[in-house]
């Protein structure tokens, strides 16, 4: 029976690396024998973690200290993968604007398509393409509950995770005639440093990248797109199966000014 890494290996390319869920992909993948290329803007913090990966599993680490948002990435990328088979993707990056649309600078709401639309589907592209013609893979997009519905001072941000989802729903059906398997994670609140960095003003249960991590993981074949934890498959019921769609961005919106204020 073929293992994970015959499935998807013998390299993963994770995008947003350098903590929070990138880093638990790292490290989850690794443990599963798979040599990573790791990209993220922060050179230190990549650093540190290809040298913890390669000591902890025995594995091959590369690594590119990079803007995702940048119109060279298709280029980098290609380079950094030059030589090496890459079996899966894992794009985890992500650019929010938090707060009323017109008060942030247009340049800061096309960075979040950039970033999160863009990089996505440049990095799905190209690997895609070759994973299709050898016959197997995988591919996983980030995206998040917030992009079930219109999210009131999140609109940018809700907007490109739709495209995510919508996206990976997609390329499951194209490409999974091609034999490469497709996957969205639509997150809830994570406990990751990104969160963190967005100082919420108010406390909520939060579910650590570990399990979202694994949950992903293991659907990812299985099905289009995953929502991991209990509590939040229920709330992505809710909002999308029950509520009326206007009542549904209210919730949205309510909930938003009260975790930011």
């Amino acid at each position: 029976m073929n293992t994970f890494r015959d499935r998807y290996g013998p390299w993963a390319l994770v995008a947003g690396a350098s903590a929070g869920l990138g880093e638990a992909f790292a490290h989850a993948l690794a443990a599963r024998g798979l040599h990573l290329l790791l990209l993220a803007r922060r050179p230190e913090a990549l650093e540190a973690l290809a040298s913890d990966l390669h000591q902890r599993y025995g594995v091959e680490v590369r690594h590119q200290a990079m803007d995702l948002g940048q119109a060279d990435l298709k280029e980098r990328a290609a380079r950094l993968a030059e030589g090496v088979e890459v079996g899966l993707l894992v794009y985890n990056a992500a650019h929010s604007v938090i707060g009323p649309f017109l008060t942030h600078p247009l340049e800061e709401q096309l960075r979040v398509i950039d970033v999160n639309c863009r990089g996505p589907l440049t990095l799905a592209y190209v690997f895609g393409l070759a994973m299709a013609q050898r016959g197997r893979g995988g591919l996983v997009l980030m995206t998040s509950l917030a992009g079930s519905q219109g999210g009131p001072l999140l609109a940018s941000y809700a907007a490109s995770k739709a495209f995510n989802l919508v996206l990976a729903e997609g390329l499951w059906a194209e490409l999974g005639l091609r034999g490469v398997d497709v996957i969205a994670c639509r997150a809830g609140a994570t406990k990751t440093p990104g969160y963190a960095s967005s100082k919420p003003k108010k406390s909520i249960r939060l579910m650590d990248p570990e399990p979202v991590v694994e949950q992903t993981l293991r659907a990812l074949g299985h099905k289009p797109s995953l929502v991991p934890g209990a509590l939040n498959s229920l709330a992505a019921f809710l909002l999308v199966r029950v509520l009326p769609r206007r009542f549904a961005v209210w919730v949205m919106g309510r909930a938003t000014k009260q975790l930011y204020g």
